[in-house]
C-alpha cells in the first residue's frame, strides 16, 4: 500500500537553484498495517505541532518538519544543530487519501492512512424506455 520514495528535499518545485544543498534529516519511522489501513509513526524530537507539514499530492505522502531553537540569542556554545526533517512515501490506490489524519504527541507524529472502502455490490434497476 505504500513504499518510500528517494526524492531528495532539494528537488521540490519552486526551490531556487543554489550551490549549497539544504541538509535534512530522515526521521526514523515505524509502519504498522492494521485491519483498517496503515499507521506511520515518526520520531520528530524538538518539533512542535505548528512546525510540521504533512501533505499528499499525486499519491506521494510528504512529511516536512522544521524545529526551532528555544534558546536565547546569547548562546555561549552551540554543538547541537537543529536540521529540518524530510521524508516521502509513494502511496498505492488502496489508501483513501481524503481520510488521512495525523496527530502529534511528545515529539512523535502518528499518521493514519485508512484503506479505501471496498465497493459493495448493488442492484441496478432496469427501466422500460418510452
Amino acid at each position: 500500500m505504500m513504499k518510500e520514495t528517494t526524492v531528495p528535499a532539494t528537488t521540490e518545485k519552486n526551490v531556487p537553484d543554489t550551490r549549497e544543498e539544504t541538509r535534512t534529516l530522515t526521521p526514523p519511522v515505524d509502519i504498522f498495517e492494521t485491519e483498517n489501513g496503515l499507521v506511520v509513526v515518526a520520531d520528530l524530537p524538538g518539533v512542535e505541532k505548528d512546525q510540521i507539514d504533512v501533505n499528499v499530492e499525486k499519491n506521494v505522502l510528504t512529511l516536512k518538519a522544521t524545529p526551532k531553537h528555544r534558546l536565547s540569542e546569547a548562546v555561549a556554545r552551540q554543538e547541537y544543530q537543529l536540521l529540518p526533517f524530510f521524508r516521502q512515501f509513494q502511496l498505492s490506490d488502496a489508501v483513501d487519501q481524503s481520510k488521512i489524519s495525523a496527530e502529534m504527541k511528545y515529539g512523535v507524529l502518528t499518521i493514519h492512512l485508512p484503506k479505501v472502502a471496498e465497493q459493495q455490490p448493488r442492484k441496478i434497476d432496469v427501466t422500460v424506455a418510452s
